[in-house]
């Protein structure tokens, strides 16, 4: 839903006009649900994204911006990529890396400082990672990360990197990946989140007109919305295959094709 008609359905919920609630107003109580949503998970899968990098000899750390600088991809029609607006929104979170023939393993950066002493003059090619926060960002005023290779490498190697990219700006008054805020601008979110983020937003507006009783109710089905799309994209898949033709045919209550003496032995026969 783009930010103009989430506003217009807000208000016709609500019963006001721009004129009880301006839209800079009400795209900011947009925002506030918004970065609600995308943050209240360390890894919404619809984030997920992969990129690649190159060591270089001799040199141990590399800011995230560096190991996401080849990170591009489409939002609205545009892609995100670069270091000027419509800029790289870089990743939030480094989850696996692997060189070309093997997979790096992770270890927490002081163990590994045991391991490989920063004064150490050991190289080779890297076969551990870690990662922490190396102070705020003056650009996004978020905390920046830094990722530390062990051994410190001694050649030019591509690194495949998975993880968790940041969400595109929607809502509010300050763009900091996008050129501007626009009105025709929708959420970096999947579809169904659109009715959770209205919920949000209606919820502030009650709130604002001082009517606590709706407001307290918008909120609740805002929180119990945001529960139910949170077990539905968080999901695994069942282990056990469907079954098609079954009674309870159902991929939340699986049931096992094998006989029941079976499907449980006792360690005791």
């Amino acid at each position: 839903m783009q930010l103009s008609a989430m506003r217009d359905y807000v208000r016709n919920v609500v019963d006001i006009t721009s004129n009880d609630i301006s839209d800079a107003t009400m795209n900011t109580f947009i925002r506030e649900g918004y970065d609600i949503i995308v943050y209240s998970e360390k890894r919404w899968p619809f984030y997920e994204v992969s990129t690649t990098f190159s060591t270089v000899a001799d040199q141990a750390d590399y800011p995230m911006s560096d190991v996401a600088a080849a990170l591009s991809f489409v939002h609205d029609g545009v892609t995100f990529s670069g270091v000027s607006a419509p800029s790289n929104v870089g990743m939030r979170e480094v989850a696996a890396m692997k060189t070309d023939n093997h997979v790096m393993q992770y270890i927490g950066y002081d163990v590994a400082d045991i391991i490989y002493p920063l004064d150490s003059n050991s190289t080779g090619r890297p076969w551990y990672w870690t990662m922490w926060n190396s102070g705020v960002s003056a650009s996004t005023a978020v905390n920046s990360q830094t990722v530390r290779v062990y051994p410190t490498p001694s050649e030019v190697q591509t690194v495949t990197v998975r993880g968790y990219r940041n969400p595109v700006d929607f809502g509010g008054t300050v763009a900091v990946y996008r050129t501007a805020i626009a009105d025709a601008d929708t959420p970096d979110l999947p579809v169904p989140f659109d009715n959770v983020l209205s919920l949000y937003s209606i919820y502030r507006s009650y709130q604002q007109q001082e009517d606590a009783m709706m407001a307290n109710q918008y909120f609740s089905l805002f929180q119990g919305e945001l529960d139910n799309l949170r077990a539905r994209f968080e999901d695994t898949p069942a282990p056990q295959p469907l079954l098609l033709n079954s009674i309870r045919a159902s991929r939340w209550q699986s049931q096992s094709y094998m006989p029941g003496q079976l499907r449980y032995p006792s360690p005791f026969r």
